[in-house]
């Protein structure tokens, strides 16, 4: 775990001095000319969960091809000669994965720490993460998309199923927060 200078200027992992984040609607406005110019250039929005669905399969097909053969869901990405990394959400999630730590390392915000409550240890605040992460994963898949994909694209096309997703997101977590408060006071 890094530890942070005792001066009140925060360094990031590679002792960047922390700049401020971007106005909110000046990304708001690039995030959506992005999302725009993926519609208008490729016919495909912006989204995740399908990239890792994908890697997914791709190893699941390295191990055992047979059983992927046989699943018509993993079949549609992975069956045969198909290759599932060859999608265009693929160069999204890691082009997303690659500008994010970039960004953090040049605006000084990126560094290894654990971010909790004092209430909580790190090995239960990562395995709570872990946790969430799977469920929400496999809820996105369950839902056709994952909350960029869901709020982005969905939103945009003003899809009422991806609206709906959205406010239970938020409405389901603002009923969790109430339970979980306690870790982090």
């Amino acid at each position: 775990m890094m530890t942070v200078s005792t001066n009140t200027e925060k360094k990031g992992l590679f002792g960047r001095p922390e700049k401020p984040y971007v106005h909110p609607y000046f990304g708001g406005t690039v995030l959506g000319i992005v999302l725009f110019l993926a519609l208008f250039l490729t016919g495909n929005g912006l989204g995740s969960s399908g990239a890792t669905t994908r890697l997914v399969a791709q190893v699941e097909d390295l191990i055992s091809p047979a059983h992927v053969d046989q699943t018509p869901y993993l079949l549609k990405m992975a069956g045969g000669d198909k290759n599932p990394i060859d999608d265009w959400i693929i160069p999204v999630f890691f082009g997303a994965l690659i500008g994010g730590f970039t960004s953090g390392t040049i605006f000084g915000r990126t560094r290894l720490e654990t971010t909790k409550g004092p209430n909580v240890s790190d090995r239960k605040r990562w395995l709570l993460a872990f946790l969430g992460g799977v469920l929400f994963l496999y809820g996105a898949r369950m839902a056709r998309g994952c909350t960029s994909g869901q709020a982005l694209t969905g939103g945009t096309t003003l899809a009422a199923g991806s609206w709906l997703i959205m406010f239970a997101i938020f409405g389901g977590a603002y009923a969790v927060a109430y339970f979980v408060r306690k870790m982090w006071n």
